[in-house]
């Protein structure tokens, strides 16, 4: 255990002092120094940068989902993409009926796997408050059980009650843009506002959600009304709709998908051989498409980062070289003095490791200025992670110790006479 213990000893003092005669002759030759280092930041900086925005990206898609529940099935017109194999009939699809408040009932009165259904109909429509107004407006007119397949957030006020939505009053939940333009600062808990040609009274008012990526109802610019109440704005009859559907916990996706199908079909009346006219569509295809977006943005990342560690891994194995050969006579009396080679090879592998960890730690000093710039975007914030930074650092370090290799192994494998009675 002694022996271990003075091994290890010896082997970090002359890491230690190899690192710092490696810095020192860096001063040396400045311009060197700077072309091999900065290779090295400019490739972490960017491939951090691609880490952090892909993780600002995810962020964003699963805020988005979470806003109207990951498991959550949508039944509508058109399907969000093609059947594996196919392409995408968008003209079959168009003459397709539209969801219908009969088939909601249908579906929550015979499905044993809901845990939650609602029906909404959506359509644009401008909201105006004494002068201030709202133009294109996205109203959303759902039943009651809207906010139990949807994340409905309330800063402040509150969400519909049952006998509002069963007696169509007239009352509005803003989201938060709307509210802040057509009240511009006052309160807007009780006021009366214009809603098309009808008015209503506002009882809550949504918290910001900012841009997602899947954010389909728009909630910052929408107008929350009851079903019941949507018929005195606008022909619901008519209008863009679908069916929200959220499974039992516990019930697998494709035996909830299969009995969907099955009573759809059969409130439709549909026969065996006739194809499906409706679309069940899930918020996880938005999460598997955008891992294709992420994967290439990735490889982008890379590619780029790439070229630019090589060059600064070519910079860094020329530095090793010139401190080898600066060093010879040095090697040469360690080996006379019995360092093994493994010593001689760890000792040059950790000053390479060294110095392109500190062209690491460049980049990440870069990625963090720009982070700390754009940080603030509600829209698309981005964080500089622990796992990040400690990435960058483990894999400019790996930079190092493969340009370093080829330098350290010569200077391991010196004769020990003609590395003494070299000039």
């Amino acid at each position: 255990m002694i022996k271990y213990y003075r091994r290890v000893t010896m082997i970090s003092k002359l890491m230690a002092e190899s690192i710092i005669f490696a810095f020192g002759s860096l001063k040396g030759d400045r311009f060197r120094t700077f072309l091999s280092l900065f290779g090295v930041s400019i490739g972490i900086f960017s491939i951090v940068t691609v880490f952090t925005a892909i993780d600002a990206l995810k962020s964003n898609v699963e805020s988005g989902l979470n806003s109207f529940g990951s498991t959550t099935v949508y039944v509508q017109q058109f399907p969000f993409a093609p059947e594996e194999g196919t392409e995408y009939k968008w003209w079959e699809f168009r003459t397709r009926p539209l969801p219908k408040y009969e088939e909601y009932t249908f579906l929550k009165t015979n499905s044993k796997t809901l845990d939650a259904i609602a029906f909404v109909t959506f359509t644009g429509m401008n909201v105006k408050y004494r002068r201030n107004s709202f133009n294109g407006g996205f109203v959303t007119a759902p039943t009651f059980e809207w906010n139990m397949v949807a994340n409905v957030d309330i800063e402040i006020g509150r969400y519909f009650s049952i006998y509002e939505t069963q007696s169509a009053v007239p009352v509005v939940i803003l989201g938060n843009s709307v509210a802040e333009i057509i009240f511009a600062g006052e309160d807007p808990l009780n006021k009366v506002i214009k809603v098309g040609n009808s008015n209503a009274r506002v009882i809550g008012v949504m918290k910001k959600a900012g841009e997602s990526i899947v954010n389909i109802f728009d909630t910052d610019n929408s107008i929350l009304v009851p079903y019941s109440f949507a018929s005195n704005l606008f022909n619901v009859k008519r209008s863009d709709a679908m069916i929200c559907l959220k499974p039992l916990d516990g019930v697998s996706r494709d035996e909830f998908i299969q009995e969907m199908r099955q009573l759809l079909r059969s409130v439709r009346r549909l026969k065996p051989k006739q194809k499906d006219n409706f679309a069940l569509n899930e918020m996880t295809f938005l999460l598997n498409s955008t891992k294709e977006i992420f994967a290439g943005i990735s490889l982008a990342g890379w590619v780029i980062g790439g070229f630019s560690i090589l060059i600064g891994g070519f910079g860094i194995a020329n530095i090793m070289f010139v401190s080898v050969k600066e060093r010879t006579n040095l090697i040469g009396i360690q080996k006379a003095l019995g360092a093994k080679k493994y010593t001689i090879l760890t000792q040059f592998l950790a000053e390479a490791a060294a110095l392109a960890v500190v062209g690491g730690a460049i980049g990440i000093v870069m990625v963090f200025l720009v982070v700390a710039a754009i940080g603030s975007n509600e829209s698309f914030p981005m964080q500089l992670t622990a796992y990040n930074v400690i990435r960058g650092l483990v894999i400019s370090s790996v930079i190092g110790i493969v340009a370093g290799f080829v330098p350290a192994y010569t200077a391991a494998n010196l004769n020990p006479v003609e590395a003494i009675n070299s000039k």
